[in-house]
Parts: structure tokens; sequence; C-alpha cells
């Protein structure tokens, strides 16, 4: 075998109350790897698109250094890198790439790694864009499904969503920040209140047992942020309308996605996902911000693709 293609999803985290702990595969978008061996030694990227292509600050450089360094693999390694995942929007766009990055080397070398492992090369990826480690998009992508981050050793523990939830994301068009990540993240409280910890922590509960049960409503009726959703809502103009709105139009729960300006809104297939997607371009609409909305379902994760 001399090259592999392997696809991944987009994925939403946090989930409100769940910070760097839930994420969640979504099929509204998708990254595309072809990894191919090579007889020049080194690792060279190839792209269409607006990304670094210096491995030491691209995700899947990133990800393929490690990999060939923890496994002695000497091939010249050729990535060729398609990217469906907006960046920088808070749908996982760098965990796409590392994730499909991380299965197809996989395969291409043989190495039957178990799914912690495969978070934890994929995650090394985040470093590029995020400027630190995370998992929960990852995680999410690589899996597929809901999964819970456990920390200290990692240990991912993967949740089938319920097969009814969908969910409306309206990506607004903004200019993100370079580091966007890095910047949403200075905007978090260094300190919370021990009222606002616990009622965090039990709609987090809440949510699991949502995912445990199979219930939409309790998912979406429990995604209530009141530590890092207030401290970064400023950042995405018209926030706060286009979760009335979504509320008001049927959705079961609204917060942003990641670390936005993406906003994700909760409900069934027996919903009606165009209004509440039109109902949340309206809400843009009121800070003269246009949007793109997608109807989506939870995603199964990275796959090498068969030709």
């Amino acid at each position: 075998m001399n090259s592999v293609t392997a696809k991944a999803p987009s994925s939403t985290a946090n989930l409100g109350p769940g910070f760097d702990v839930f994420g969640l595969a979504v099929d509204a978008f998708f990254d595309e790897i072809t990894l191919t061996k090579k007889k020049q030694s080194g690792i060279t990227i190839v792209t269409q698109d607006d990304i670094p292509t210096n491995p030491e600050s691209n995700t899947a450089g990133l990800v393929v250094k490690n990999l060939r360094t923890e496994f002695k693999i000497q091939d010249g390694i050729e990535i060729r890198i398609k990217k469906g995942v907006p960046a920088g929007f808070g749908m996982g766009s760098s965990a796409a790439s590392a994730a499909a990055t991380v299965i197809a080397f996989d395969k291409l070398y043989g190495l039957r790694l178990d799914k912690n492992s495969l978070v934890s090369f994929a995650g090394i990826g985040e470093k590029a864009s995020a400027g630190s480690v995370h998992y929960d998009n990852v995680a999410a992508s690589v899996l597929g499904g809901f999964v819970i981050v456990k920390t200290n050793p990692l240990d991912i523990i993967r949740i089938d969503p319920p097969t009814n939830l969908r969910m409306c994301i309206a990506v607004p068009e903004l200019d993100v920040p370079k580091k966007k990540t890095k910047v949403s993240r200075g905007v978090i409280p260094k300190k919370v209140s021990l009222s606002d910890s616990v009622l965090n922590l039990s709609n987090a509960a809440a949510i699991v047992a949502g995912f445990m049960k199979k219930d939409p409503k309790l998912i979406g009726s429990s995604i209530i942020d009141v530590i890092v959703e207030p401290a970064r809502q400023h950042m995405i103009p018209g926030f706060a309308k286009v979760k009335e709105n979504a509320l008001k139009a049927g959705a079961f729960g609204v917060t942003i996605s990641g670390a936005g300006p993406s906003v994700i809104a909760f409900s069934d297939k027996s919903s009606d996902l165009k209004r509440i997607c039109l109902a949340m371009s309206r809400g843009f609409s009121s800070a003269n911000t246009k949007c793109q909305t997608v109807i989506c379902k939870p995603s199964t994760g990275a796959k090498v693709q068969t030709r």
C-alpha cells in the first residue's frame, strides 16, 4: 500500500456546559486527507486551500511528523489536503484534518492503534491552529458520535447519539482573528462561583443522561452554560437574538459551537428545522450580519475512503 485517503467530519465542542470535555461529530462538513509514501525524505504538503504548507504550522503536518518520529518511519510522506470544514468558525476544522490524517497514517502503516492513541496523536495537531492540545473536537472527529474526554490519563468515552437528533448551525460571515481559539479562550473567567459551577455540572450530567436515554429534548433543554457562553457572546454580533429566535422557532437548546462564532441549535427530526434556520438567519440580520445555515445530524467518525 503506497497511498491512503481518509475523510473526517466536522464537530461541535462543549455543547454548552461541557467545556473541553464534550464533543459531537456532525455531518455538516468534511475534510479529506491523502497520505502517499515518497522516496524523497521529509514531509511535503499539497493543497489548493489557504492554509500553511510548513508541516510545523499545519495540523496534518504536525500529526504526521509526530507519528513518523514515534514509529521511526523513514519514508518521505506527501500530505494532500482538501478542506471542506470552514476554518475558524467553531466547527472543528483543524480537528477534522488531524482526525483524517491519523486514520490514514494508521492504515498506511498497519499500526492498529487503539482509540485513545488515535485521539492522542490527533490532539497534537491542534497545537498548530489552537496553540495548545485539545481533545474534544478531535475525539469526536476520529471516533464519531458523542464523546466525553476524560483526562489524566486520557480516556475517551463514546456514546451513540439518538438517531433522531438534529442540529441547525448558523455560520456567520465574519472576519475571524488569527489564532481565534486562543483569543476566545482568553476571555473565559479565571474564577467562577460555586453556584455557577454546580449549575453547569448539573446541566452537563443531564446532557450525558440525554445521550444515554436517546432523548433529544433532554439533551437540548440541558444545553445551558452560565460560565463560558456569557463571557464569549459579545464576540458574536446578534448572538442573543439568534438564540432567542431559534428557541421561539422550536429549538430545544442553543449555544455557541465550540469557540464560535457559529451558533448551533439542537432539535429532532420532527421539528421544523428550516423554520429554526430562518429564525437564526434573522437573528444575525438584526446585527447586520449574513450567515450560512446548515441542517445536520450526528456523524460517524473518520473513515478510510475506498476508491
